[in-house]
């Protein structure tokens, strides 16, 4: 037995030497005790408002930020359907952030997506990897290439504003315009934040819950009609944004759902370090696994859909949060309004067909007008 302390033991060279030797006894010290099914707490509605609060405390940001928006839309364009504009505001006290707005033609209100951009190591762009930049010709090429790569050469956003919706999309701190990291300095930017007081995952989390509160205040949008959709680590934030914000009435999240154990592997890409800061609020693993955070949303509709051929994620994993979601759902009497599945000849991606059906999806929950 490796000794306490000893980094190696009998795991392979390579990232997955981060673990101690010790971790699996961590991990069965993990229970979950607050998970729906196993808390003291038996009314749902408290369990949601209990549960809530302990993810919001270890967020490690205050909620109370009630910095106006003060938004101010630049670089209009109209075609194809709808109105593009770029519009800074205020998500936090820290600073003003950008972001794309599209809207569709016509009287509204519409209802209205929260788009969240991935991960994916590439820092150079955000908001672009999912909507066209057609106020930048210098972002295109690169917006193309990662369309091509991960969505069958679609823009996701503008796909969406073509069926109806008005779509928001901003960059997260560290990509696009705000200041793009480096793979090598996220681990740095994360370690400095915690120093602070403050958190990397922390923070994204309280933007994006104000990025739907946005949205919730336009004219333009049905505010009861408000999705949260995104790819990879987009689809982390769909889901998360639904369990903080009672703005988002579904979500659609694809490529990033799994158990919490069945991801702290060997060889899993978490290991790592660097990117795994964006998605980690230290000490809520103590309380809640990944599902049960999701599951705070429910009985609101949500559509996890994610790829057999997908190696960020085991698939013990994946059918083991898929199978903590649809209890708690199916406890709500509500089985009928989440769907989680697996392709099975997709990887890490959000193909042309599963795009189509995930927003035949959303249309059914979250109707555009006729």
């Amino acid at each position: 037995m490796p000794a306490i302390g000893d980094v190696s033991g009998d795991l392979p060279d390579g990232p997955a030497r981060a673990l101690p030797g010790f971790h699996p006894a961590l991990k069965d010290e993990l229970t979950f005790p607050l998970a729906w099914g196993t808390s003291p707490v038996r009314d749902f509605e408290a369990w949601r408002r209990t549960a809530r609060a302990t993810v919001e405390e270890h967020l490690l940001v205050d909620r109370q930020d009630a910095t106006p928006y003060a938004p101010r839309s630049t670089a209009r364009s109209d075609g194809d359907g709808c109105t593009r504009e770029l519009v800074t505001l205020s998500l936090t006290r820290y600073g003003r952030v950008r972001g794309a707005l599209l809207t569709p033609h016509g009287s509204g209100p519409f209802p209205a997506v929260l788009l969240l951009h991935d991960h994916g190591s590439r820092f150079d762009i955000g908001k672009e990897k999912v909507v066209r930049p057609w106020y930048d010709d210098s972002r295109l090429a690169a917006a193309q290439e990662w369309a091509d790569r991960h969505f069958d050469g679609r823009f996701l956003g503008d796909e969406l504003a073509r069926r109806g919706y008005v779509v928001f999309c901003t960059d997260a701190l560290g990509w696009g315009d705000r200041e793009p990291l480096t793979y090598t300095r996220q681990q740095a930017l994360a370690g400095n934040l915690f120093h602070l007081g403050s958190s990397l995952a922390g923070l994204l989390a309280r933007e994006d819950e104000r990025a739907a509160g946005f949205l919730a205040s336009l004219d333009r949008v049905d505010a009861r009609r408000i999705a949260a959709v995104g790819f990879s680590m987009g689809g982390y934030r769909a889901w998360q944004t639904a369990a903080l914000s009672d703005h988002v009435a579904a979500a659609v999240s694809v490529c990033w759902m799994t158990g919490l154990k069945e991801m702290m592997v060997p060889g899993n890409n978490s290991l790592r370090g660097q990117s795994a800061f964006h998605m980690l609020h230290p000490g809520l693993a103590r309380y809640l696994d990944i599902p049960d955070v999701a599951s705070i949303a429910a009985p609101r509709p949500m559509l996890f859909l994610g790829g057999e051929r997908d190696r960020l994620f085991t698939a013990e994993g994946v059918r083991a949060a898929h199978a903590r979601l649809r209890a708690v759902w199916r406890s709500r009497g509500a089985a009928d309004r989440l769907r989680a599945e697996t392709w099975p000849d997709v990887g890490h991606a959000f193909p042309a067909r599963m795009q189509d059906e995930a927003f035949a999806w959303l249309g059914s929950v979250t109707p555009a007008p006729a």
